[in-house]
């Protein structure tokens, strides 16, 4: 299947989206490699424009016109570790706190991808100094989630 690629920047990120072939009403794409399937709000007709309205395939919060809200943290202080994002998705939950004191192995969030569930660790012990996003927000890949110090 031959994609079609378009390169976007959203809030100062960048995106890699790919795009094939309309079938029926479903279209494949690769949103920064990670493969979706869309369907369309109606059949459409033999020639597709890309603008057609879709329908996500994950629940992330949207504006009132139904663009997807990507959350775009404040810059991360230059002292301390800083975890992030390993794929894009939405944030589920948080399992500390700002001031806890954590273990490297410790699970900090958890973030839905593909309609999986995963659990993100701190990969360093410390103390949670800054939690960046909040709850219900769209990261994207190596999005800044929260500093350890």
């Amino acid at each position: 299947m031959k994609l079609k690629e378009y390169k976007y920047k959203i809030n100062g990120t960048k995106f890699s989206v790919k795009i094939g072939e309309v079938v029926d009403n479903e279209v494949h794409v690769e949103v920064n490699g990670v493969p979706y399937t869309v369907e369309l709000d109606k059949v459409p007709n033999k020639k597709t424009s890309v603008s057609q309205p879709v329908k996500s395939p994950m629940k992330a919060p949207r504006t009132e016109s139904g663009e997807r809200i990507i959350a775009t943290p404040a810059k991360a202080p230059t002292s301390g570790y800083v975890i992030k994002a390993p794929l894009p998705g939405t944030i589920m939950s948080f399992n500390v706190k700002e001031g806890d004191v954590i273990a490297d192995s410790a699970t900090v969030c958890i973030i839905e991808a593909m309609k999986m569930e995963n659990d993100i660790h701190a990969g360093k012990g410390g103390t949670v100094k800054k939690i960046l996003v909040n709850v219900g927000d769209a990261v994207p890949q190596d999005g800044d989630i929260m500093i350890i110090e």
